[in-house]
């Protein structure tokens, strides 16, 4: 079988991923449309209560704006901005209200030092530098290794090198999770114990947040089958040489 055959069989390798990914996609607008139809009794807009609850947590800094993205709500610790959809920022929904509550729950995180909010900020330049290096260092290690009458050392430096640095996706999604998970834990128990919402309507909240997380769970097991694709294809390169 040639390598360029056995290199798309390996393509295989990330199907379950994708195909939970998707699941997890359709699953999170199937959610978020069902709630955002179903009102708060309350009535408070998702805006007003990650307000109240911001300046009740002395984080009156963080300023309350919009994006225009549909699910595109965000925290930006750097520039201290919680940005909302516009199908989030001003309603009053059970999914609406969920959702700024996850985002001031990333807030919290980081009023709190929660580590693992700490790890990513700090592993995003990291990743970023690892995406933009990747490539180069498999070039330059193939570069040696097919270059040399036998194996260089020099050459599997650089190639080892770029497994590892593509591996630190899995690092990133290892941590993301944990995050995620967490920053919906506190969304539900603010909500809670401030009474902003009765114990059925928390259910719905619930549901839109797990939606949500099952993202991160597809993220994370993406990241997995990739980085165990790249790594055969690597030995596979290897072999062939």
């Amino acid at each position: 079988m040639s390598f360029y055959i056995m290199y798309w069989l390996l393509g295989i390798i990330v199907l379950p991923g994708l195909i939970l990914g998707a699941i997890a996609q359709a699953k999170v607008h199937s959610t978020y449309k069902k709630m955002s139809q179903v009102p708060t009794r309350r009535g408070a807009t998702a805006n007003q209560i990650a307000r109240e609850v911001l300046d009740n947590n002395d984080l009156s800094n963080i300023v309350l704006t919009t994006t225009p993205e549909t699910l595109g709500d965000h925290y930006d610790p750097k520039g201290e901005v919680i940005a909302l959809s516009p199908g989030v920022h001003e309603q009053s929904s059970i999914a609406s209200v969920g959702i700024a509550m996850h985002e001031v729950g990333h807030a919290l995180q980081d009023k709190e030092g929660y580590a693992f909010s700490k790890l990513r900020k700090f592993l995003v330049p990291v990743i970023n530098f690892c995406s933009t290096a990747l490539w180069p260092l498999i070039i330059i290690g193939l570069i040696f290794n097919f270059a040399a009458a036998s194996d260089s050392i020099v050459g599997d430096i650089f190639m080892w090198a770029g497994v590892i640095f593509f591996g630190m996706s899995i690092i990133f999604s290892l941590v993301t999770l944990p995050t995620e998970i967490d920053a919906s834990r506190r969304a539900l128990r603010v909500l809670r114990d401030n009474q902003y919402l009765e114990e059925d309507e928390l259910a719905g909240v619930k549901k839109v947040l797990t939606a949500a997380a099952l993202t991160y769970v597809a993220a994370l097991l993406v990241a997995i089958l990739n980085f165990a694709r790249f790594l055969i294809t690597i030995l596979l390169v290897r072999n062939n040489e």
